[in-house]
């Protein structure tokens, strides 16, 4: 699917000019990406890269224009079970159009620093800087269901929300692997600037999004240590509870079995004391009910 884009009175706007300058393709098919290899003469090989979920971020410079793929998070849903992934994402700068490759079908433009866009070189800096802030965004979420499982392992002695913990722990992974991964190719950015041909007012927006983007990295490493240590304190709270649990068990079958085993004494087919006695089963009620405040005494006295 193709979206065309122009930059009007420093707005993105979609539009339907075949001339364009940004155009947006999402999951393309086979006439698609014949066009981008054949007419634009983007590499068959990096337009697979930039639809592959896996693929590491690079930038290259080829004969008629850079090809940049960064990872960003992948849209999540219900079905996910609290699984956050990451897509790659292709972007291919021309000198007077700039070419945006998605697997999944997300708005790119959203956010504030896309108000005043300027060039299509300082649009794939937003683009990229949007990237890195869905990230964040991404955090704060992660680090909201976390205090949330948190409260709920404490009093639970099940395995489900230890799952849960360590399904996010695993998402932590992909996120910091993809962070890292496009630190080295903002790095590079910032290297070719005057190659690319990036202003001096864009270089300052390429800084700052380098220092987010080591933000990001930094918060998702302490989040991700956080849960790793969490995750064995949690395990050692759910086993905590089952001994408890055991425990307040053992002692209400030992209650029972005190006062059963006086009775069943009384209880044998042979002659015993008191067989004739009126008052015998209160005698022998009052034998267990002893028996059974013993028992509790000893408990106490023994501090168990």
């Amino acid at each position: 699917m193709l979206k065309r884009y122009i930059i009007l009175d420093n707005k993105i706007v979609e539009s339907k000019d075949e001339l364009a300058p940004v155009y947006v393709y999402v999951n393309p098919d086979e006439y698609e990406k014949k066009f981008l290899i054949e007419e634009l003469k983007i590499d068959e090989h990096t337009l697979n890269s930039s639809l592959d979920p896996d693929e590491l971020s690079r930038l290259e410079f080829e004969p008629e224009h850079l090809a940049l793929i960064i990872k960003r998070p992948k849209n999540y849903s219900g079905k996910d079970f609290l699984l956050f992934k990451t897509t790659s994402q292709g972007m291919f700068l021309f000198s007077d159009k700039l070419v945006v490759v998605l697997y999944d079908d997300i708005n790119i433009f959203e956010g504030k620093h896309f108000a005043k866009v300027k060039s299509v070189k300082d649009l794939m800096l937003k683009i990229i800087f949007g990237a890195v802030y869905h990230f964040l965004e991404h955090l704060k979420i992660f680090n909201t269901i976390s205090d949330e499982l948190e409260k709920k392992v404490n009093t639970s002695m099940g395995n489900k929300y230890l799952i849960n913990l360590f399904t996010l722990e695993k998402s932590l992974v992909y996120y910091l692997n993809a962070i890292n991964s496009n630190s080295l190719v903002f790095e590079k950015l910032k290297y070719y600037t005057q190659k690319i041909g990036i202003i001096e007012e864009d270089i300052e927006l390429l800084d700052d999004l380098i220092i987010e983007n080591t933000q990001c990295y930094r918060q998702s490493d302490i989040y991700s240590n956080i849960l790793a240590s969490l995750m064995d304190a949690r395990a050692s709270i759910v086993s905590n509870n089952i001994n408890l649990l055991m425990k307040t068990l053992n002692i209400i079958t030992i209650l029972i079995m005190v006062p059963t085993l006086v009775v069943s004494a009384f209880s044998m087919n042979v002659k015993i004391p008191l067989s004739g006695h009126p008052y015998a089963f209160y005698i022998i009620m009052g034998f267990a009910s002893i028996s059974v405040l013993s028992v509790v005494l000893l408990w106490k006295r023994m501090k168990w």
